[in-house]
């Protein structure tokens, strides 16, 4: 296959000195060979998607929906001690894609609290490892610029993408980047997030267009106030990049980290 950025070549064949005698090419016009292609952004404000899928996310390819439901513990109710946090990961349909389990000390989890670095292992339906993601230890203050919260996603050891905590005053702000360390999307949190519903909208990196949303989901009275287990839904373009959206799930766990994992004495 030719190489579409390469430009065409030609000759043009000098008259023969001899009378009577036209040469017997012209110079072409320059509309008689196509321009190079040029790769068009989406209007949609999202990045092209990468064709390269990781091993595992080939399911990622046909969905523009996820389900995050977070597993009850009993344990963590009766003790009130934290737990390692595991989540089931669905699709539309309620069948279960993933299952997503948190890796922490206990050391960790009663000094550093919700703070705490750990790193969750995503499962397939076979029990294969197809991403780890890792959170380290950063505080999560408008007073403090310099050490926010961030969260990696890896697949087989290599960086997919990574979710950065903005420093803003009052509304929370995150940027999605890719593995080159460029914004690629951005995440709106609202003002206030004691609702029954509660939305963070994935935008363009500039801000300006919609592109998905991060939603919590009210879990009944018994459980929001006796346990911090939470429902999640994502939502996300069906052509964004697959690794794009194994970060977004990886966003929504930070998100439920940062703001809803308050255990209820």
């Amino acid at each position: 296959m030719s190489n579409p950025y390469l430009q065409p070549s030609y000759s043009i064949p000098m008259p023969m000195n001899q009378p009577g005698m036209q040469p017997i090419a012209s110079a072409p016009s320059p509309n008689e060979f196509p321009l190079p292609y040029t790769p068009q952004v989406p209007q949609g404000g999202w990045p092209i998607p990468n064709m390269i899928c990781p091993p595992g996310l080939e399911y990622l390819m046909g969905l523009d929906h996820l389900f995050v439901k977070q597993k009850f513990e009993m344990l963590e109710v009766v003790t009130g001690w934290e737990t390692r946090n595991k989540y089931n990961v669905m699709n539309i349909r309620g069948e279960q894609v993933y299952y997503v389990c948190e890796q922490s000390n206990c050391c960790s989890r009663f000094c550093c609290g919700t703070y705490r670095s750990c790193e969750f292992k995503v499962f397939d339906g076979i029990r294969r490892e197809i991403l780890h993601m890792i959170r380290p230890l950063r505080c999560n203050s408008c007073c403090c610029p310099c050490c926010l919260q961030e969260l990696e996603v890896y697949s087989g050891g290599i960086l997919l993408g990574s979710v950065v905590q903005d420093w803003t005053l009052f509304r929370p702000w995150f940027s999605i980047l890719n593995a080159n360390g460029d914004t690629v999307l951005k995440i709106k949190g609202p003002l206030l997030r004691f609702c029954v519903e509660v939305d963070f909208k994935v935008k363009s990196a500039d801000g300006t267009q919609g592109v998905g949303m991060i939603s919590k989901h009210w879990s009944g009275i018994t459980r929001e106030y006796f346990t911090d287990t939470d429902n999640f839904g994502i939502s996300f373009p069906i052509d964004l990049d697959v690794k794009i959206k194994a970060v977004l799930l990886g966003a929504c766990l930070l998100i439920d980290f940062m703001y809803f994992e308050t255990s209820k004495e």
